[in-house]
């Protein structure tokens, strides 16, 4: 099946809206009449709601998923084009990330892992153009380099953060790692800039900036210390945990496990395709209401809807003051994600950092296609925004800018996330104070209404684990208060 989202080019058929993918699902809807109401709506078919609807199903409540998509997988999902998958948006997983890892053993898929990197063959090296100039360096002096340069950044208690961020999945429990959230990154840049030779400088904003795909201006340093507290207080741990690992089949063929099975328990009702236009609790009930005027009744409703989309909701009644001020804020990753499969075999392993003049900065040479060809995933945004199916030659321009001459492009893949009106930009990532302040806001029930997202998970913040984590979360709350009570077996 093919869904709507995404975008794919070749010389041949042009650019072309839509691509193929196991996550589309169909039919669209299994509903009959009189199917209603539930026990529980839930509201986005993403990690978050498909943990959560599955939680739901299993435990024998009657649950209605409603996704605005025609596909699950929301913000993590995988193309399959000629049997090869392309990661449209969150990829990597890790062991070391509890509630991702506790699934794949679940569905028996930790032998779907393979690794993204492949330095056994071909140029084999670094490649950094910077305003400085250019240099072509050895992936061993590429760690020294980096590893260097991201050590003087997060070194603020004289032991790499582990003093400070000790509590790595809720620093805000200590009161010294808080103030961090008053610091941007360029705050802490500036505080090092005379530690930093201009080679360290051009590949530790760049980092800083592929995690957060915002600016310098409005990075968090305290999210990006809690990113590298999760990953181990090291340079080692950052790449292990964020961008090593992925499915050989890609996510959907992780998410699309989920789905079956709450669909098996024979409690599942789904509708796809249908955008909500307003939540209302009614005090016993909760009614949803669908932008084409369909309305769904349940006695709770788990809504999963991102952070920077929440506001486009009507809810009733209104939402909290912290919570309506946090949606107007947003995040601020605006990443554009661009795959590009060229010719050049020997670019596999190759990984590159373009800035801070193209479009597209950081890339790394992620798999090998079956013509053979090479798979390069490349990321950027960050400065030079960029719309890629506004302007593909300007696209194709930015990929072959990464490394001019080696290029050679077959097809690009990629998916536009600051347009898509369900994500309105990427992987959360906070600006400065919106956490110490809202957090536990928009983790707070609204009556009825149970809020769960990556966006606001305690530990893997925006990371597919932190889905899984608030997607349980919603989930067991749930089940406590509508699951039929057990009385307790007497003691003998």
């Amino acid at each position: 099946m093919t869904s709507r989202d995404g975008y794919q080019w070749t010389p041949e058929i042009g650019l072309a809206q839509g691509v193929p993918s196991i996550g589309v699902i169909s039919p669209s809807t299994n509903l009959t009449s009189g199917s209603g109401p539930w026990d529980v709506i839930v509201v986005g078919a993403g990690y978050s709601g498909l943990t959560a609807t599955r939680d739901l199903c299993v435990a024998g409540l009657r649950v209605l998923l409603v996704e605005a998509r025609d596909r699950i997988g929301g913000r993590s999902w995988s193309s399959n084009i000629g049997g090869y998958p392309f990661e449209m948006g969150g990829t990597w997983v890790h062991w070391g990330q509890p509630h991702v890892w506790r699934e794949i053993s679940r569905y028996q898929m930790r032998s779907e892992l393979e690794e993204s990197f492949d330095f056994s063959r071909g140029v084999n090296h670094f490649q950094l153009r910077a305003n400085n100039g250019d240099a072509i360096m050895s992936h061993e002096e590429e760690d020294a380099l980096l590893s260097g340069a991201l050590e003087k950044f997060v070194n603020i208690d004289g032991d790499m953060g582990r003093k400070t961020f000790s509590f790595a999945h809720d620093p805000f429990h200590v009161a010294e790692a808080r103030k961090y959230d008053d610091m941007s990154a360029k705050d802490r840049l500036q505080e090092i800039s005379l530690s930093l030779t201009p080679n360290e400088r051009s590949v530790l904003e760049s980092f800083i900036l592929l995690c957060s795909c915002g600016t310098l201006e409005t990075t968090s340093f305290f999210e990006f210390l809690h990113w590298w507290a999760l990953c181990g207080y090291s340079y080692r741990g950052c790449m292990d945990h964020l961008i090593s690992y992925k499915f050989k089949g890609g996510q959907s063929s992780f998410a699309i496990k989920f789905f079956q099975e709450a669909l098996s328990t024979g409690n599942l009702s789904y509708v796809f395709n249908t955008p909500v236009e307003s939540i209302t609790d009614q005090g016993d009930t909760v009614a949803l209401i669908s932008r084409d005027g369909r309305q769904y009744v349940a006695t709770r409703l788990v809504s999963t809807i991102p952070l920077n989309v929440l506001n486009s909701v009507s809810f009733s009644p209104p939402l909290d003051a912290q919570r309506a001020s946090a949606t107007n804020i947003g995040h601020v990753n605006q990443c554009v994600k661009v795959h590009a499969e060229i010719s050049n075999k020997d670019m596999r392993s190759w990984t590159g950092i373009s800035y801070p003049f193209n479009k597209l900065t950081y890339a790394i040479g992620d798999g090998t296609t079956p013509a053979g060809n090479t798979h390069i995933v490349c990321f950027g945004g960050f400065n030079n925004h960029i719309q890629p199916e506004e302007n593909i030659d300007e696209t194709k321009k930015a990929v072959e800018n990464l490394a001019p001459g080696n290029m050679d492009i077959q097809r690009l893949v990629f998916h536009n996330w600051s347009k898509d009106e369900f994500a309105k930009g990427a992987w959360f990532f906070s600006p400065p104070q919106l956490l110490s302040t809202s957090l536990d806001a928009l983790r707070a029930r609204h009556g009825n209404i149970v809020f769960a997202n990556s966006d606001w998970a305690v530990g893997w913040r925006s990371f597919i684990d932190g889905a899984i984590e608030e997607g349980t979360r919603a989930a067991m709350t749930v089940k406590e208060e509508l699951r039929p009570s057990v009385a307790p077996r007497p003691h003998l």
